[in-house]
Formats: structure tokens, sequence, C-alpha cells
């Protein structure tokens, strides 16, 4: 047996161990979220981000013929648990939507992105003003990601990456319990040793806090008559065409990510727990996945081992079979080789990214089919970021 094989094959096993601890619960508890999961919520805010680059960024006897500053940024927060109505931790993702240009540096005439990404784990205090009215502080930890760019073969920006502290505030309008509207800033330090400027965001946005269920809700969910599998076994194969589909959907309607490392071959195994549904679409699952790939151009093989969040939506139920979307995004990752077809993507840790859509069919809707793409990139938290894109994935599997 390879080494591969043997790979997957203890994949698979470690995969399904967890299937013996869980049996069928007398009573579906699904409906209602989950105890860790209450009182979570993610926000998303858009916004004017502030980092005054300027010609001091570049490297001694370099000078552009101009710079341009995007402003429109977002801030996602991936994470977030409110312990009480006071006090509240949160991680979040923040990038420009474009980045900076350099373009003209010297006698290149080409335009040069200079990349900067930041991450923040932060505890924020709240302080109600009126009933629906309150204000906010947040600090703790920023992450500062810059990638630069070279000229011929002379450096013009460096890399860079730091923590530092990172402060915030700004007022919360409660809509309802569980829908929040957002104002506010977060500013991180520059750092003068890299030549990195400040960076400041002005944003707004909303917040939605997973408060649980009442008891109403939970029962109406409960006997809505739609199946929604607890377990899934899933084994993939991944094809090394389509990427027509990646691109598209990077590119053309850019609802996911490319990437420069190409996959021409991998196989998966997928195990997956549905731990919260509604009534008749969305089911939110966890699961964990184990791979082997190998790149197209050089014959690279690499292996990951990821845990993730999946949300599927199955938007057509019929007699024969349901038919969802799913997808999922930010599943911590350990991928064994950073350095694929000559292409830097980073450290070990990195993130899987995968959407698709299959079917469930059969009676007891056992029967699991499905078709994906998949990506893993470390989100530019790092310096280096070649990003991997695998094209069309072809699964099969087992529901129970």
């Amino acid at each position: 047996m390879t080494r591969c094989a043997r790979l997957l094959a203890a994949a698979a096993l470690v995969l399904g161990l967890g299937l013996s601890a869980s049996a069928q619960e007398a009573e579906d508890t699904r409906t209602q979220y989950p105890v860790l999961l209450r009182n979570s919520f993610i926000t998303i805010n858009v916004g004017a981000l502030d980092q005054p680059f300027t010609q001091q960024q570049l490297q001694p006897g370099l000078r552009a013929a101009n710079v341009e500053i995007p402003r429109i940024a977002v801030r996602a927060m991936l994470l977030g648990h409110e312990f009480n109505r006071f006090l509240s931790a949160q991680a979040s993702y923040m990038r420009p939507v474009n980045y900076v240009v350099y373009s003209g540096v010297g006698a290149d005439p080409e335009r040069h992105h200079v990349r900067v990404n930041f991450g923040t784990v932060t505890i924020k205090a709240r302080l109600p003003l009126r009933r629906t009215l309150s204000a906010y502080a947040e600090g703790g930890l920023g992450i500062t990601s810059r990638t630069g760019f070279s000229t011929g073969d002379a450096l013009a920006v460096t890399d860079a990456h730091y923590a530092s502290a990172t402060i915030g505030g700004g007022l919360e309008y409660h809509v309802t319990p569980s829908w929040d509207v957002t104002g506010g800033i977060t500013y991180l330090p520059g750092k003068a040793t890299v030549n990195q400027p400040h960076t400041l965001f002005s944003s707004g946005g909303f917040r939605y806090t997973m408060r649980a269920l009442p008891p109403d809700r939970v029962e109406a969910n409960r006997g809505g008559g739609f199946i929604f599998p607890r377990q899934i076994l899933q084994f993939e194969y991944s094809s090394g065409t389509g990427y027509a589909v990646n691109d598209f959907v990077s590119r053309k309607v850019p609802v996911f990510w490319g990437g420069h490392a190409k996959v021409d071959f991998g196989l998966a195994s997928h195990y997956e727990r549905n731990v919260f549904h509604t009534k008749k679409i969305f089911g939110l699952d966890v699961g964990a996945s184990a791979g082997v790939y190998k790149t197209r151009q050089n014959d690279e093989r690499f292996y990951t081992l990821s845990v993730y969040p999946l949300f599927r939506f199955t938007f057509l139920r019929t007699s024969p079979a349901d038919v969802y979307f799913a997808y999922s995004l930010a599943g911590p990752t350990y991928i064994s080789k950073t350095l694929l077809d000559d292409l830097n993507t980073g450290r070990h840790f990195t993130f899987q990214d995968f959407m698709g859509v299959g079917i469930f069919a059969g009676r007891a809707r056992n029967v699991n089919i499905g078709v994906k793409i998949n990506h893993y990139s470390n989100g530019n938290i790092f310096t280096q970021n070649a990003g991997v894109k695998i094209p069309l994935t072809f699964s099969v599997g087992y529901a129970f």
C-alpha cells in the first residue's frame, strides 16, 4: 500500500471514530442553537480606510510617478461571543477591497500592488446609553501583514509582518435582540522600522447574534417533516479539470477565491455532522477532512488536514432527491508543504474553503453525490500567500 493510500485509510478511520459515539437521540435537538453557539455573533462592517502610503515606503533612491490609495475596506468578525450584555470577545479580519498601487517606479512603467491585511483579537466592553442604544470600546492584539514588490532586480517596498496593540470604539443600535446596526472606528499603529503607516478604519455595518430560539419555533422546525442527515461520510476525487469554474467565481463573479498553485489530482475523505437546522432550508454542519494532492506543474505531492464549518442550503426538495448548495470558509488547516510549483504559499497553517452543489437521494436520503471547487490560502495573514486552486471535485457519500 502506498503512503498516500495509507494516509487516506488512516484518515477515514479517524474521521469515522465518532460514528459509534453518535447514536440517534430519542429527540432531535438540532433545531435549537448548540450551547457553544448561543450568544455568539458575526459582524460585517464596510467603510473608509486611512493608510497614508507615500514615497517614504519606497526604498531609498526610488520614486513613483503615482501612488493610488483606495479607501473602501471591509472588516468581518469571523468569531465573536457575548459573555453578558457588557462584555464580549471577538476575532476579526480586515482588508481593503483594492490594494495600494505604486506606478511608474523609476524606469518601470508597470503598476505594482502593496497588499496590506489585518487581523485582530479584542475584548469589547459595552455601555448601555438607552434601551436601544449602546456605546462600546474595544482593545487587544492587532496583526499587520504587508506584501511589497520589486521592480527589476531592486526591492521597492519590503514585506512586513508584526503584532501591535489595537483600539477602537463606536455605537450600536439594537434593532431586535438578534440584530444590531453598528458604527465606529478601529485604529492600528504603524511601525517606523518597516516604514508602515498607521491604519484608521471608519465603518458601519450590522451584527447578528445567535440567541436561543423560543420553544414554539424549535418545535415548528423539528416538526417540519424534512430530513437533515445527522452525519455524512464522503470520499472525493479532484479531477485536475474545470479551472474555468474557479476563474469565473473568483474574477467574473467574485464570490470565491482563486490561487496560483494548481492541483492536477487529489483524493480526500470528509466527515460532517449537522449541529443545527431550520425547518426546511438551512443547516449548519461541522466537519473534518484529510486529503492528498499532486500539483499540476512539478507533480509535487502534499497533504492537508482540516476542520471546518459548513453552511448548507437545501433549495429544492422533491420526491426522489433533495438538492443543496454548500459553502465552507476559513477552515483551519495544516498543509504539509509551503512551496508548491516554485510558488510560496506561506506557512504550514492555512485555511480551507470550498463551495459546491449536491443531492441527497433515496427514501431516507442516505445517498450523497456532489461536485465542488476547493481552495487553500492563508487570507494574507502572512506576507506570502500564493494560494492553492483545486478545480472540479466529485464526491460520493453515505448520510445517516
